[in-house]
């Protein structure tokens, strides 16, 4: 994995920024986007003093200009690309009748449109580079609740992307895993990770799944990976 070159979409924070730690920690070269760089920068300052190992880059995952641009600078950077993580999204939860059509628009355009414009973007360099793709999805992608209307839609959508694309890039040697977590410890939703949130899984414990994902031998491919807390809060 050393020298290998990864981008990671919503990387400032959360499961985004456990990820980057943990593919630096590998010796990769780790690009993360977010809409605010002074944050991006901030956020990698904190997990890293080698300022050649990383690259923060603002762009927004609902233009796809913006994630030509983005996908360009690495390569411009460091002359390849071999991996991608989707990671960024939102949630807005709101019954049917309150959800209004600006929620469910933006929550679309991130967390679905958002990951086809980072993947369709990358799509040709990955395949020079016989890359790697992985999706963050959630369990809210098989399981329905109420209030979850637009995200359910959108992380549903989102599973079956992935597994689409999954198809569709095996020929050209290019593998795609989505990862479907359930409750982290993350700012999502408003919450401010605390003591309260010490039984979820924490980012720095996706960020270790991605990195062994990365390790597994070429011929093996866990294509979607369902990731739970060990306890429930009950506990």
């Amino acid at each position: 994995m050393k020298n290998k070159t990864a981008y990671i979409t919503g990387g400032s924070k959360g499961i985004g920024l456990g990820i980057a730690e943990a593919l630096l920690k590998e010796g990769m070269k780790v690009a993360v986007s977010c809409r605010d760089k002074k944050r991006g920068e901030t956020a990698m300052q904190s997990i890293s003093d080698n300022k050649e190992s990383y690259l923060v880059i603002e762009s927004d995952v609902t233009d796809y200009r913006s994630e030509q641009a983005a996908i360009k600078q690495v390569t411009d950077t460091w002359g390849q690309l071999d991996v991608v993580i989707a990671n960024a999204g939102i949630g807005v939860f709101a019954p049917i009748d309150e959800l209004s059509a600006d929620d469910w628009n933006t929550t679309i355009n991130t967390n679905l449109t958002g990951v086809f414009n980072t993947v369709k973007a990358a799509v040709p360099e990955l395949k020079k580079s016989k890359g790697y793709i992985i999706t963050i999805a959630s369990l809210a992608g098989t399981n329905f609740f109420a209030k979850g209307a637009a995200y359910n839609a959108s992380k549903f959508g989102l599973v079956g992307f992935s597994q689409a694309i999954m198809l569709d890039l095996r020929p050209y040697n290019v593998k795609v895993t989505t990862i479907m977590p359930g409750s982290v410890a993350t700012y999502f939703n408003g919450n401010n990770p605390g003591a309260s949130d010490a039984w979820k899984i924490q980012p720095e414990d996706i960020g270790q799944m991605v990195a062994d994902l990365l390790k597994i031998p070429a011929r093996t491919l866990p294509s979607k990976i369902e990731v739970r807390p060990s306890k429930t809060s009950a506990n």
